[in-house]
């Protein structure tokens, strides 16, 4: 390991020198290249960066860690004068521009020079020219540094600054800018208020408390801004429309107040202009009158008669042909009532719903005053919707190769019809279907296209909460409330275990706010049927050989102890179990005690018995009836968003329905002790699940991203474990990238089956994301986590969570990545090395297995979190 480091660091260290060399070749003679700036505050160097954003010159970019500005280096290697440097080479010899036009053509001579000037233009565009110290933006720094202190109450602050040339390093400076602050000042004992209009002044004397602007507190011109903001909220929602920001206005006296900033609101009057003449009155406070809402505008519309309309609980709704929506569905999703007194937020939230309910394009919502009001206090809203169109086809097709298909191909199709009952429902119909080709397939005579698998799904939404008793206190309009009924169906065919799989849903959503939103499956119904479990060995390869190899020793100890009908003699003359019989035949007569297994790398009877307990979790048929709640929490903006966190709880329990249905009417258990239902024993279990996701922005748009898991199922009552389908594995892109998907755990038992999965998973993750050139992105990152058995019928120590210091199990990755950004998706590459391997003999994890010919290479779309 230290021979690898040392091969590391003196390539990066080779790198940095070959580097630093070029760094300042479009540096001029007598300027210097900005290698670093430093803020000293009262002789304090300090780190933060809302400070050191104030500065207008910032050195180039570089690679973290390696601390090479490599997009300066990719500017640096243009041409900064093309067009002469090719006219220079073209005519550098008389005849040169002649041969050539008559060995290519004019066409292709000019072709040459274009592309020339082009390529240098991309290595300009692409890279990052040299940051040049600028005394003139050195100034402009001064002034934001003396202003962004001021906004912190240091009025007489002083900020200077000095260039520092690098005595070893020609051409490189660093700045240093000093500040010194002197005492702040603080927001004086009385705060006076000239506020022209009664019902203004009435509505902040209610609010007064809640202001930002407080006495004593130092001064902040960030409490000025969230005060001006909190006002104009408050009033526009409490009436007032012609309200806004501008109305709200502060004056500080500072003028021999012993550091202190008298403060004195000013809200005048509101402002009317009438042609020529402009007046002052007081503000009022308006309601809605009517709510008009056109429901199939378009702009080729906007001349036409209007042909339909109707009303409902005093909305009324338009038409240009027939109606086609119910008044009820377009009404339910509309939050400015008529009656009620005018609330900005009410158009928000309008604006909101409609856009949830996935029928209308993004509407359009103005108001206009009475002109017949002469109390001129009364608002007509309209609203434009536009339909989305009625139907949506979508279709996708793949190609791909894996461990189990050498070839496959995979395709979906999906349509979506909007208001299929005329109350703004969704019904969206989908299909899929794969074709593949496996040489450890069952069948191995069968044709190149020998497994297959197809499913298909249909989802019903109505925009509302369907219940027999009315839910709306408890989950108003504004929550944009939806039901949604889905059913689907898949069938595999020489895939494993040929599995059939039925799915139903019946689930509630809403949003109590845009960041908050939770779903409620009511009910989420699962039945799989495996119909091929004699495969199970042909499949589960390394259960076989472990079983295999037991069978072997024993019978090589201990000659004629197994049924000669159990077994038959490969070509190099070994012990072979037949499956399925002979497989299933040996693990029956150990476990009744006529076989006693030898194996001399452990237990053999309770390895067998492990075989045999996971040989029975995954070939038996699973019923699931659950319910489950899941509250997320997303503070994301949209997808530029890099300061953002993101927290989701969920919790789900199965089968205590159907278990007190089997107790109440006295059903009888079948021999293991378990009651089933419709033929199947039926899952019981309480599975909790929470996961926090951060990040930060950086300076250079470099972002820290952050994510915690942590999950765990418990069996109990009518099962003793949990169904695959709800289980926990490690490993893989987007999690563990030190390991392959199924391939981490259970705890330190070394993943020894095909798919490791267990009932409890931790999992943390940390990456450091950056850019290397344009839509070129890097990575640093950590992975940790594990899986383990806990509480339920798994006996093998080494994947059993016993108590905290199992902890020292958690496996850790460490790796780089490279991505490519294409705006709407990122393209990931990514290189894990196995850190600590808990799979190891303990003193022997770390660093064991890390190098490239060890470590996972993953290939994913988008960031794994």
């Amino acid at each position: 390991m230290k021979r690898h480091l040392t091969k590391i660091s003196l390539f990066i260290v080779f790198i940095g020198l070959f580097f630093s060399c070029n760094a300042v070749k479009r540096v001029p003679d007598g300027k210097y290249l900005l290698t670093e700036n430093t803020i000293v505050v009262d002789s304090v160097k300090i780190n933060d960066a809302g400070v050191y954003s104030q500065l207008a010159q910032k050195p180039n970019t570089t690679i973290p860690l390696v601390g090479i500005p490599f997009e300066l280096h990719i500017y640096n290697l243009a041409d900064q004068q093309p067009q002469e440097t090719y006219n220079k080479w073209l005519h550098k010899y008389p005849k040169r521009e002649e041969r050539l036009i008559r060995l290519l053509s004019k066409k292709q001579v000019d072709k040459i020079d274009s592309s020339y000037v082009n390529f240098n233009q991309w290595l300009q565009k692409s890279g990052e020219a040299p940051a040049i110290i600028d005394e003139k933006k050195i100034e402009k720094s001064l002034v934001r540094l003396k202003r962004w202190y001021a906004s912190y109450g240091y009025f007489n602050d002083e900020v200077t600054y000095t260039i520092e040339p690098n005595e070893k390093k020609k051409k490189r400076a660093k700045v240093t800018y000093s500040v010194k602050r002197h005492k702040p000042y603080f927001v004086g004992d009385s705060i006076i208020e000239k506020i022209s209009s009664p019902v203004v002044d009435s509505l902040f004397q209610a609010t007064k408390s809640r202001s930002f602007i407080v006495p004593g507190k130092q001064y902040a011109a960030n409490d000025f801004v969230n005060e001006r903001d909190r006002l104009t909220i408050q009033l526009r929602n409490s009436g007032l429309y012609h309200f806004d920001q501008e109305y709200v206005g502060f004056e500080a006296d500072t003028v021999k107040t012993d550091h202190k900033a008298n403060i004195t609101y000013i809200i005048p009057d509101r402002k009317v202009t009438q042609g020529d003449s402009t007046y002052t009155e007081p503000f009022k406070v308006h309601s809605i009158n009517e709510v008009r809402i056109i429901t199939d505008y378009s702009y080729d519309n906007r001349n036409k008669t209007l042909q339909d309309s109707t009303s409902y609980k005093g909305y009324k709704l338009f038409s240009y042909g027939k109606m086609r929506f119910r008044p009820k569905a377009i009404a339910d999703a509309i939050s400015i009532t008529p009656g009620k007194i005018y609330k900005d937020i009410d158009r928000t939230l309008t604006y909101n719903q409609i856009s949830d309910l996935r029928i209308f394009k993004y509407p359009n919502i103005h108001y206009s005053e009475v002109a017949t009001d002469s109390t001129a206090s009364l608002l007509n809203a309209t609203i434009m919707l536009s339909p989305r169109d009625r139907f949506t086809l979508g279709v996708d097709f793949d190609a791909y190769t894996s461990t189990i298909q050498q070839f496959g191909i995979s395709f979906s199709g999906n349509i979506i019809f909007r208001n299929i009952f005329r109350g703004a429902e969704i019904l969206e119909i989908s299909g899929r279907g794969s074709l593949g080709s496996s040489k450890d397939a069952a069948d191995s005579e069968s044709k190149f296209f020998n497994i297959s698998e197809f499913g298909g799904d249909v989802k019903l939404t109505f925009p509302s909460i369907i219940f027999p008793i009315n839910t709306e206190k408890l989950i108003p309009k504004y929550m944009s409330p939806s039901t949604g009924i889905s059913l689907g169906a898949s069938v595999q065919n020489n895939i494993g275990l040929d599995r059939q799989t039925v799915n139903g849903v019946f689930n509630y959503r809403w949003k109590p706010s845009k960041i908050l939103n939770y779903q409620l499956d009511l009910l989420n119904l699962q039945y799989v049927k495996n119909l091929n479990t004699g495969n199970y060995f042909n499949v589960y390869k390394n259960s076989f050989d472990q079983l295999n190899t037991i069978a072997q020793e024993t019978e090589s100890d201990n000659p004629g102890t197994i049924n000669p009908a159990f077994y038959n003699y490969d070509d190099n003359n070994n012990l072979f179990l037949i499956v399925p019989e002979g497989a299933n035949g040996f693990i029956e007569d150990v476990k009744n005690g006529v076989i006693n297994p030898v194996y001399i790398d452990g237990d053999g009877t309770t390895i067998v018995n492990n075989i045999d307990e996971r040989k029975k979790r995954l070939t038996e048929d699973n019923l699931i009836f659950a319910t489950n709640i899941t509250r997320t929490r997303d503070t994301r903006e949209n997808i530029q968003d890099n300061n953002f966190s993101r927290t989701r709880y969920k919790l789900e329990v199965a089968g205590n329905l159907l278990s007190g249905i089997s107790s109440l009417t006295g059903a009888t258990k079948n021999n293991d002790g378990n009651y089933t239902a419709l033929g199947v024993v039926f899952s019981q279990y309480v599975k909790g699940e929470g996961e926090y996701i951060k990040h930060w922005e950086l300076n250079g748009n470099n972002v820290l991203a952050f994510r915690v898991f942590g999950g765990i199922a418990i069996p109990y009552g009518n099962s003793n474990n949990i169904p695959f389908t709800r289980s926990y594995f490690a490993g893989g892109a987007n999690d563990n990238r030190g390991w392959r998907a199924y391939d981490l755990g259970p705890g330190s038992s070394g993943s020894t089956d095909e798919f490791n999965e267990a009932n409890f998973k931790i999992a943390l993750n940390a990456e450091y994301r950056f850019t290397i050139l344009g839509a070129f992105k890097g990575a640093l990152f950590v992975d940790t986590g594990n899986i383990w058995n806990v509480l339920d019928n798994i006996q093998d120590e080494a994947s059993v969570f016993n108590g905290i210091e199992d902890i020292k199990e958690l496996a850790v990755a460490t790796g780089i990545g490279l991505r490519y950004d294409f705006g709407f998706f990122v393209f990931r590459f990514d290189v894990g090395f196995k850190t600590h391997n808990p799979a190891k003999p303990v003193g022997g994890r770390w660093f064991t297995d890390y190098n490239f010919t060890k470590a996972v290479y993953n290939i994913g779309i988008n960031y794994p979190f």
